[in-house]
């Protein structure tokens, strides 16, 4: 469900955030479903309980999982939320085509680039979109 890279440059709180994320927007985890507890998960991961605890207070602020007190926390779904994402991306997008102009790569370089297919959601076997 979620594996964690300790190459990546995030923090793992971060890592952790972005997983449920994927896996709230994609529907892998419905609405109203309860989250792993903070220690299951925390064992599971093999990582400190407040790393957990900063990844869902981090959830909870930005509106994917809501807290019942004495019950766990559950998953929130709003259309809003993958607005949020899509902005989240296309911010990060927005920084690629800024370096990759400072290198030298064009705009249609790019463009033909992501037209040939060679994008990450081909790699991944996801659907190429128009």
């Amino acid at each position: 469900m979620i594996i964690i890279d300790y190459k990546d440059a995030r923090p793992i709180y971060e890592q952790v955030v972005d997983k449920f994320q994927k896996l709230i927007l994609t529907g892998v985890l419905e609405p109203n479903t309860r989250m792993p507890s903070v220690r299951s998960l925390a064992v599971e991961l093999s990582l400190n309980p407040n790393t957990i605890q900063r990844a869902y207070a981090e959830l909870e602020r930005q509106g994917f999982i809501y807290t019942v007190k004495g019950r766990g926390n559950f998953v929130a779904y709003d259309e809003k939320l993958l607005n949020v994402r899509k902005e989240q991306l296309f911010e990060k997008l927005g920084e690629l085509v800024l370096e990759a102009a400072e290198i030298g790569v064009g705009k249609k370089e790019l463009a033909g680039w992501l037209l040939k297919g060679r994008g990450a959601a081909e790699a991944q076997g996801g659907k190429e979109n128009d």
